[in-house]
């Protein structure tokens, strides 16, 4: 019986597939047996040896181009080698564990992408009656004012929550809901855009933006990008939005309009 293990048996023993120990070769982290006289690759204990040593250290985590060197290194450094290792799976193992909680928030709805604050304005637009297309919009203006305008973020939601605790400002933002069915020249649309602007008014404090935003060069088209999101689908709205803001800027308000 010839000496050695042919290299399916050598891999069946350490655990691992034929290929993986041809290429732990093709990568010089195994020596290629010489081949006996029937022309086959014999493996040895110390073949075998080095083989277990590679795949231990690879189902470590440790990656291929660094098992040669840290095989060949001496105590000090092999131990310096694990302790990098160590770390760096550490590393992935709090990337994985970050994912698998954005999963988990993305598994209940808004809460991946919302503060539990932004999350609570959401439920209470739906417990006042507001329909799901409206609740919808105001989750994305919010997603994307989290995105696009983190300076005035919180205001945003404070604007939000006020007017969610004014009857006649939900009744008013409610009617301009029923105006998306109105044709854009409808003058009803300038009557409530009056109302609107009005009820803003009547608590300029809330419409104050922090400081510096306003002299941000982008403020504006940034701010714009959320407060019009969805006009293009709604000229009614879109005009009635409009005329909100020029009532406003009659009144020296620029950006910060609460999105309708």
């Amino acid at each position: 019986m010839a000496d050695g293990l042919t290299i399916g048996q050598a891999a069946a023993f350490v655990g691992v597939t034929i290929k993986t120990v041809r290429h732990y070769h093709r990568l010089g982290l195994v020596a290629e047996p010489e081949r006996d006289g029937s022309g086959y690759r014999r493996y040895g204990s110390a073949d075998l040896l080095r083989l277990v040593q590679v795949r231990t250290l690879a189902g470590a985590g440790v990656p291929l181009a660094e098992i040669g060197e840290l095989l060949d290194a001496d105590p000090e450094r092999f131990a310096a080698a694990l302790d990098d290792v160590h770390r760096r799976l550490t590393e992935q193992v709090e990337d994985l564990i970050a994912r698998r909680d954005t999963l988990h928030r993305l598994a209940h709805g808004d809460r991946a992408l919302l503060p539990d604050r932004a999350c609570t304005v959401l439920d209470r637009l739906a417990g006042l009656g507001f329909d799901p297309g409206y609740v919808a919009a105001q989750r994305e203006a919010l997603v994307l004012a989290r995105a696009l305008v983190p300076e005035v973020f919180d205001t945003f939601l404070t604007r939000l929550e006020h007017g969610l605790d004014d009857p006649e400002f939900v009744e008013l933002t409610k009617r301009g809901l029923d105006a998306a069915s109105w044709d854009p020249d409808d003058p009803r649309i300038e009557e409530l855009a009056s109302a609107l602007a009005d009820k803003l008014l009547a608590n300029r404090a809330l419409l104050a933006m922090p400081a510096g935003f306003q002299n941000q060069s982008d403020a504006s088209a940034r701010y714009g990008l959320v407060n019009h999101h969805r006009e293009d689908q709604e000229p009614s709205i879109a005009r009635l939005n409009t005329l909100v803001e020029a009532n406003l800027r009659a009144v020296g308000i620029g950006i910060g309009i609460p999105h309708q």
